[in-house]
């Protein structure tokens, strides 16, 4: 699971992208402008930043050369645009981008890009372009599963030879694994907090928007049902 930042002023771009990487498991973070996108890396460090390269107010290039200046260039960026010609996204990874993603964005070339940057990140120093300063390396981010919840779900530490890990079967396609895994720990999470909803959404990580989301994907009550 990672951070990532995403940074794009076409609100149908943000809320696609959002919904690919929340599935994947990730943490999202989303700005339509430059300057949320300055707030947004203020705030925290983003272990990868899908940045836009034409935007109203401050296109994307000039935005990644400001936060080279400011050495705030220590994690992977990747630019996007469905107009940029050859000589911008050489000039965008001469400034410290890692990579260049054209519009329409297909899914494969989406997750592999950023799974190649994820893994770059993690390496022992990440370096923009020549001149900067290498960045420190990525403290990886806390893992979502808490003690008790990670014991719920893996109570017999590996899978049995029946092809069961606990009450989930492996030889089920993965989603639909990962479904049955995601209901036991959400589920787990919801009688833990007393059904509060803001307090599931910090143990978990996930904003209330994605996490409502997510329950109603998984078939999952939100709210506690009333005894009448």
């Amino acid at each position: 699971m990672a951070r990532i930042l995403v940074v794009d002023d076409e609100v149908g771009i943000r809320e696609l992208l959002s919904e690919i990487l929340y599935d994947e498991g990730h943490t999202v973070e989303l700005a339509e402008n430059a300057a949320q996108a300055r707030a947004a890396r203020l705030r925290m460090r983003p272990d990868l930043v899908l940045l836009d390269i034409w935007m109203p107010d401050t296109d994307g290039v000039s935005l990644l050369k400001e936060w080279g200046s400011q050495g705030l260039l220590d994690m992977p960026v990747i630019m996007m645009s469905g107009h940029a010609t050859i000589d911008t996204a050489v000039e965008a990874t001469r400034i410290g981008a890692i990579d260049f993603l054209e519009k329409p964005i297909t899914l494969q070339r989406l997750l592999k890009t950023i799974e190649a940057g994820l893994t770059r990140s993690r390496a022992p120093a990440y370096s923009g372009s020549a001149g900067q300063a290498q960045a420190s390396v990525v403290v990886p981010l806390e893992d979502e599963l808490d003690p008790p919840s990670a014991m719920l779900v893996a109570e017999a530490q590996a899978p049995a030879g029946n092809g069961l890990l606990g009450n989930i079967s492996l030889d089920q396609p993965l989603r639909e694994a990962r479904d049955a895994f995601e209901r036991i720990y959400f589920e787990y999470h919801l009688v833990r907090e007393n059904h509060s909803m803001t307090r599931v959404s910090e143990r978990t990580g996930l904003e209330r928007t994605h996490l409502y989301r997510k329950l109603k994907q998984l078939g999952i009550e939100s709210s506690r049902k009333r005894s009448t």
